[in-house]
């Protein structure tokens, strides 16, 4: 089996839970070691007492090129191997949707296939200007995997969706911010930079909001229900340090010093 590589920490002060994947020498493929790797780092990210945000991102010049075609070579394993692959990153992706502080994606290079639906488990996904990300699936005779048949429908519609898909489509990151596939896109010579102020805003932020504000609209349901949702949401918020915080910071005409609490 191949060496999994994935660099995990979590900086007790910030809040702040980093996921990298680090096999640079093949674009940050997953292959089965890599992807039980990324769900034993997501299970911790997400255990962290003090949790205030989760940064994902790859090493090199690619986030990720997605399943490691290698690992695909003979015909007659390959259903079984993607099969043991999908498994944790499933779990993991699960466990991201759920996660209790917000997720950023941070896209340098290529994102394909696999992670280009990686990238789009971010509530953020924040693009280098000179990202790409192709859905390559059908590139292979293969379909979506995840979670892109939701998370990029969710953002530009079923429609362009199966569109790109069948097109086999490539999108450069600005295109992909123009259609609101990305959440920003930084420019190339300052962009560690400007990821990491982004990041920090959102670590300093009021967290329990920001995964309340998700949670609502990630959901399906109907008007009524969506109000009540948003009422007991708005009432649970109420309840907080961080909304007390918010509240006297707007009286005092200053800058709210929120804990995520």
């Amino acid at each position: 089996m191949a060496e999994a590589r994935i660099i995990s920490t979590f900086d007790a002060a910030t809040g702040i839970a980093r996921i990298t994947l680090d096999r640079p020498e093949t674009l940050n493929a997953i292959d089965v070691a890599s992807a039980q790797a990324f769900l034993v780092a997501v299970r911790a990210a997400v255990a962290h007492e003090g949790l205030r945000c989760i940064v994902i991102r790859g090493s090199g010049r690619a986030f990720s090129a997605g399943g490691d075609v290698r690992a695909f070579a003979d015909p007659s394993g390959a259903p079984a191997i993607i099969d043991v692959i999908l498994g944790p990153m499933n779990e993991a992706l699960l466990m991201l949707r759920a996660a209790p502080a917000p997720v950023v994606t941070v896209v340098q290079g290529f994102a394909a296939g696999g992670g280009f639906a990686l990238a789009l488990a971010g509530d953020v996904v924040l693009a280098a200007e000179g990202a790409r990300f192709a859905v390559a699936y059908t590139k292979l005779g293969g379909t979506p995997d995840c979670g892109l048949t939701v998370s990029l429908a969710r953002r530009i519609g079923k429609a362009k969706t199966l569109e790109l898909l069948i097109g086999d489509a490539v999108l450069g990151a600005t295109q992909a911010g123009a259609m609101g596939v990305v959440s920003e896109v930084l420019p190339d010579a300052t962009f560690d930079a400007a990821v990491e102020e982004r990041v920090a805003r959102i670590a300093r932020g009021p967290t329990r909001a920001y995964v309340a504000c998700r949670d609502l609209l990630a959901g399906d349901r109907s008007y009524a229900d969506q109000l009540e949702a948003e009422r007991a949401a708005f009432v649970a918020a109420a309840g907080t340090r961080d909304f007390a915080e918010g509240v006297m910071a707007f009286a005092a005409k200053r800058e709210a010093r929120f804990e995520g609490r």
